[in-house]
C-alpha cells in the first residue's frame, strides 16, 4: 500500500506531467483563464487518462507483446486514445447528458492532449503493472488538474492586478507557469 501512496504523491507533485515534464502545455495555457474552465478540463483529463492508461496497458501487454509488434505502440496508442475519447463522448452524451453538458468541449480537446499519450508511453516505459498503471495514470491526471486549477486561480488574480502592458496576456502566463514549475520543484526532496 505504501508503494501506491508514494507513486500517487510522486505523480501528482514531484513528476507533475505539466510542470516537471512539460507535456500538455496547449490545454494548460489555453483552458486556464477561469477556474470553472480549468476544473472542467481537469475532470475530463482524469476520466479519460485513467481509462486510456488501462486500455493501452492491456493492448500493449496482451496484443503488441504477444505478437511481437511493440514497434507499433505509438500508432496503436494514438488510435486507442482518439477512439476512446470518441466512445466516451458518445456514451456520456447518451447516458449522462448532465455530465456531457458540464464537460462540453473539453472531451474532444483531450484527443489532441499530448499529456494523455505521454503518460501512456511513460507507463509502458517504466514497466508498471496494471494496478500501478491505473494509479499512475489517475495520479498524473490529478496532478495535471491540480496544476491547471492553481494556474487558473493565479491568472484570475493577475487579471485584476496592474500588469505592465508589455507583459499582459501570454508573457505573464508563461512567467507565471515558470514560477509555478519552480514552486513544484520544491517537492523533489520529498521522495
Amino acid at each position: 500500500m505504501t508503494h501506491y501512496i508514494l507513486l500517487l504523491v510522486s505523480c501528482i507533485f514531484i513528476n507533475n506531467i505539466i510542470l516537471a515534464q512539460y507535456l500538455g502545455s496547449c490545454p494548460f495555457l489555453g483552458t486556464s483563464k477561469r477556474i470553472e474552465t480549468a476544473l472542467g478540463m481537469g475532470m475530463a483529463v482524469v476520466f479519460v487518462l485513467t481509462l486510456a492508461g488501462a486500455t493501452t496497458w492491456l493492448t500493449y501487454n496482451w496484443i503488441l507483446v504477444s505478437y511481437k509488434l511493440e514497434f507499433l505502440q505509438t500508432i496503436a496508442f494514438i488510435l486507442i486514445v482518439a477512439s476512446l475519447v470518441q466512445f466516451v463522448e458518445m456514451f456520456v452524451k447518451k447516458s449522462v447528458p448532465g455530465l456531457y453538458a458540464s464537460l462540453g468541449i473539453f472531451l474532444p480537446l483531450i484527443t489532441t492532449n499530448c499529456a494523455v499519450l505521454g503518460v501512456c508511453l511513460l507507463n509502458i516505459q517504466k514497466d508498471y503493472t496494471f494496478v500501478e498503471t491505473v494509479v499512475s495514470s489517475a495520479a498524473y491526471a490529478m496532478g495535471f488538474g491540480f496544476a491547471l486549477i492553481l494556474f487558473a486561480g493565479i491568472l484570475e488574480k493577475t487579471a485584476l492586478s496592474k500588469v505592465p502592458k508589455s507583459l499582459q496576456g501570454t508573457p505573464i502566463s508563461l512567467i507565471t507557469a515558470g514560477i509555478l514549475a519552480l514552486a513544484f520543484m520544491g517537492f523533489k526532496g520529498m521522495i
